[in-house]
């Protein structure tokens, strides 16, 4: 096991930090170097701590910010003090604008995960170690809804079923090799199910995560 990522948790509720902080501690793939309450002592504690990662609920009450978009104003400007640094925002809100809100200057280094991520260890540690390394995540449940609501403008550019499966699993910022791993696909059915998805919504093919986290925003997007 390589080091431990550094990573600073920022949550108002001590009882949802500190669950949060050990959680996070007790898997052994995460050092929370610090646990902080609000916007501005996350941002304190990033100058301070120089941490991998960023962990931050979305709202934070107090302080010069957009009520309701603490987290999300934190995190550009961690990304913009520090660009190598990730961040990932829990949210108890599944409307996508929150997301959208999130990754509209850029979706690389960026996560956004529903709060009951929390008590999903694995979901939780994929979304840091994406963004540790550059990637980006989109919960699923928003996907999903956005799926759910999307009308297609016209038959060719339907997805077929399976092809949503793989487009839900590119959400979550897993390479092809990944997907092919949770859908109990071969890496050559998947590769065939994402080149079918970019060349029907018309964008490029790439292997960038964080461009595909990016493709899938464009096809879900208002």
């Amino acid at each position: 096991m390589g080091e431990r990522l550094r990573t600073v948790v920022a949550d108002d509720h001590y009882l949802v930090r500190e669950g949060t902080r050990r959680l996070l501690e007790l898997s052994g793939e995460v050092s929370v170097v610090g646990a902080v309450g609000d916007a501005d002592e996350l941002l304190d504690a990033v100058r301070r701590l120089a941490p991998d990662v960023v962990v931050t609920d979305i709202r934070m009450p107090g302080g010069a910010w957009r009520a309701g978009f603490e987290g999300i104003d934190a995190a550009h400007r961690v990304h913009a003090e520090h660009p190598g640094i990730g961040v990932v925002v829990l949210s108890q809100y599944s409307d996508a604008l929150f997301a959208f809100e999130l990754f509209k200057h850029g979706t690389e280094g960026f996560a956004y995960l529903l709060k009951d991520r929390v008590g999903d260890l694995e979901e939780l540690l994929g979304a840091i170690r994406a963004v540790a390394s550059g990637g980006s995540v989109i919960d699923p449940k928003v996907v999903e809804g956005l799926l759910a609501r999307r009308a297609v403008r016209a038959e060719q550019e339907e997805l077929t079923p399976r092809e949503r499966d793989v487009l839900r699993e590119m959400a979550r910022g897993r390479s092809n090799g990944g997907i092919a791993r949770a859908l109990h696909l071969s890496v050559s059915s998947v590769e065939k199910n994402v080149n079918a998805i970019f060349t029907k919504l018309g964008l490029e093919n790439s292997g960038d995560v964080h461009r595909r986290v990016a493709a899938v925003l464009a096809y879900l997007g208002p």
